[in-house]
């Protein structure tokens, strides 16, 4: 069993203020983040300076970085830039799916019936290359 440590009695009321002590906390500022997302900050960036127009290599791209201490090879940086887009490519289809799905269906995705009359009519194979429909075999029987 857990010892008790001596300490005053908490009452509802200390409760309380703690809790509200405890909301009204914000997010701490991180000092360090991870490579992903310090690229993700950078992408927008890095993506103008490595374009036709600005010509910039991702490995030119890195040597500016380590000169401020961000120690990321080129192959890494294009790497994460490369994954970035793509999921960001997949939320964006996973956003314009979730926005057709309560459209009222197209012509396409829409069920084509035929009437009984058109189901008599279709073609049937009579397995020497030919075509006859059900009207006409049904006609040939009877003559």
């Amino acid at each position: 069993m857990a010892e008790q440590q001596n300490s005053e009695v908490i009452t509802k009321e200390k409760i309380d203020k703690a809790i509200e002590l405890l909301k009204e906390q914000k997010p701490k500022e991180r000092e360090d983040v991870s490579d992903r997302e310090a690229i993700r900050k950078m992408r927008r960036y890095i993506e103008k300076l490595t374009s036709d127009k600005y010509g910039y290599t991702y490995d030119e791209v890195s040597e500016m970085l380590k000169g401020l201490g961000i120690n990321l090879t080129g192959s890494r940086i294009k790497y994460l830039v490369g994954k970035l887009k793509k999921s960001s490519r997949q939320r964006h289809k996973a956003q314009s799916f979730d926005n057709s799905q309560s459209s009222e269906p197209t012509a396409e995705t829409q069920a084509t019936v035929k009437t009984s009359s058109e189901a008599n009519t279709s073609s049937l194979n009579s397995g020497k290359g030919k075509r006859k429909t059900k009207q006409q075999t049904v006609e040939a029987a009877t003559t």
